[in-house]
């Protein structure tokens, strides 16, 4: 297929504010597609040219793209400055100038999917010194051989300003209307995807009509499998209740991990054991932990393995967790020998999910963690183990988990996760397997919330100095492919956090609502943002709501801290919030 056909297709889904309407035309593209292209195309649908875990960026800025354009369109750059301004959007003033010098002899060669994809690939792989003009070329090249369609999404896929208004799991359900004609087989194409969460690799699945391989899809190493998440209770009855005799862990505030390990041979060389570790965000992260590597490599006791841990910051001298605002500035590009000197971490580790070629996912918990406990070498002595599985025990009555529970806050721990002992391991999904039970801090205070910022308001008085005056948060609805909003936050914050704030939102500003941000008129934004930043809000309670679209709103909202280990898929569900309010 050429690039100018799937711009037809990528120009009637922004024209379009319906899911279903945006389903029908992701399924009449994916069966134009041929196998060779479809993983292609599903990429560049997600501003991409790789899967999400994988860290290859465009590293392309609105400065280059005007220069791509200068030199393609042959245009002063005061004149583009101009047309700019007056749309607000690159891609569209690029279209505009296509469409008004069609009479000037630019050159329209014909270019595939294939070929634009390969040039897209060549720009996110250019590093180092001279990448920066070679992908000016590459890109202004692109622009004068295509049409004024083409041209405004050439534009828009590597400046990170493609949201279509849909999500993955919109292109799920596409998956599932292109394998049988319904929607039948969307859990089973979901149920894949949080075990393999390679969209392009499913497009070809479903391109094929491969069924079987869907359904019986497996964990691969170095590849993260979409991690499970625990329902929340407020008491010990309402564990035993749920679920009866289960077993009890500590429950660890510090970055949760997911850890490839491979031994690639039979020696006991340091060289010859590969590892990647990975956020719940799926983002790999492995070069901020080198003392965990060091651990990992001296202490698992397997040929292959994939299991997840919690890594908190530990004082070694007063032999006590640490905060996790200070766990948190771990987590870094720069400085990190300096910073793992001066905040070591222990890796307590309660989930195996691979070993040696075999999947551990629909094992019950008891056997999981049977097999887990004999992969982990330890040594007499805890105090000098960097890597150790977490302790556990086995509650029958609500007075065992309150003794447990006890035991953990007294340890400076957030509380504890009650686990189903015959439960299995479910990828991305939030069920009654796991309960988590944590501390209140206040005899008013809710648990916390997870929501992501949707947009915030200037500011007025002194808050006009920082350019922010409030900011809009709100929760994903899976169901809907929505975003509802939840509270308007404009206090307790410090000048600092809200300069901190300021920044962080900058970078990721949005030219105009999306459509699936359900936001009232009364909730409307001076600035949208894309949905990258969750943040912990807690408040006074929940309640019913006119004005906020989940029905629902934080009463007297405060931020507690930034979950960058989040993505917007793990906001706290709308269920969860009404039980809340129950």
């Amino acid at each position: 297929m050429n690039f100018s056909e799937l711009a037809k297709y990528l120009d009637q889904i922004t024209k379009t504010s319906s899911r279903l309407k945006i389903t029908s035309l992701l399924t009449e593209l994916f069966a134009r597609l041929s196998e060779e292209e479809i993983d292609k195309v599903v990429y560049l649908l997600q501003g991409r040219v790789v899967p999400e875990y994988e860290s290859l960026e465009f590293g392309v800025s609105e400065k280059l793209v005007f220069k791509a354009t200068i030199k393609a369109l042959n245009v002063k750059k005061d004149y583009l400055d101009q047309e700019y301004k007056k749309t607000g959007d690159l891609g569209e003033t690029v279209e505009k100038l296509k469409t008004q010098h069609q009479h000037r002899p630019f050159y329209e060669n014909v270019q595939t999917i294939t070929e634009v994809y390969k040039n897209f690939y060549r720009i996110a792989s250019l590093k180092g010194e001279g990448s920066q003009e070679e992908k000016i070329n590459l890109l202004s090249e692109m622009i004068r051989e295509s049409d004024p369609l083409s041209a405004r999404f050439l534009v828009r896929i590597p400046t990170g300003n493609f949201r279509m208004g849909f999500s993955e799991m919109t292109i799920l359900d596409a998956f599932s209307w292109l394998i049988c004609g319904d929607k039948s087989l969307r859990e089973s194409v979901e149920k894949a995807y949080h075990v393999r969460p390679n969209l392009g690799y499913l497009g070809k699945l479903a391109k094929k009509k491969d069924l079987d391989s869907i359904m019986n899809i497996k964990p691969k190493l170095f590849i993260p499998i979409i991690m499970m998440k625990a329902e929340r209770l407020s008491s010990a009855k309402e564990i035993i209740d749920k679920i009866g005799e289960c077993v009890v862990e500590p429950k660890f505030d510090g970055f949760r991990l997911q850890i490839h390990y491979q031994k690639t041979s039979q020696t006991s060389n340091d060289s010859d054991k590969k590892i990647k570790i990975f956020s719940r965000s799926l983002e790999e992260v492995t070069f901020m932990f080198p003392d965990l590597i060091e651990a990992i490599k001296k202490q698992i006791s397997a040929q292959e393995l994939i299991f997840e841990g919690e890594a908190v910051g530990y004082d070694p001298d007063l032999k006590r967790f640490l905060p996790f605002q200070e766990t948190v500035q771990r987590k870094r590009k720069y400085g990190i020998a300096e910073v793992s000197m001066k905040i070591p971490l222990r890796l307590f580790v309660f989930e195996l999910l691979y070993k040696n070629h075999l999947s551990f996912l629909d094992r019950s918990f008891i056997e999981r963690r049977k097999e887990l406990e004999k992969s982990i070498i330890t040594s007499n002595d805890p105090q000098r183990d960097i890597v150790l599985v977490t302790t556990k025990g086995i509650a029958r009555s609500e007075e065992e988990i309150d003794n447990f529970f006890d035991s953990a806050i007294k340890k400076n721990l957030e509380g504890l996760m009650a686990k189903k002992i015959m439960g299995v391991y479910k990828p991305g999904s939030r069920e009654w397997n796991w309960i988590k039970y944590k501390k209140s801090y206040s005899q008013k205070a809710i648990d916390t919330v997870d929501c992501v910022i949707l947009g915030y308001d200037l500011g007025k008085g002194k808050r006009s100095d920082f350019g922010i005056g409030a900011f809009l948060v709100g929760i994903y609805d899976e169901k809907s492919d929505q975003f509802l909003t939840l509270a308007k936050i404009g206090t307790g914050l410090s000048d600092d956090e809200w300069r901190n704030l300021k920044d962080k939102l900058s970078k990721h500003h949005l030219e105009k609502k999306p459509k699936n941000y359900l936001v009232s008129e009364e909730m409307s934004c001076d600035f949208w943002i894309e949905p990258k930043i969750v943040v912990e809000i807690r408040s006074d309670g929940v309640t019913k709501s006119p004005i906020h679209t989940a029905g629902l709103a934080l009463r007297f909202p405060r931020l507690e801290r930034f979950r960058e280990d989040k993505k917007f898929t793990e906001t706290t569900k709308k269920e969860e919030i009404l039980k809340i309010f129950r």
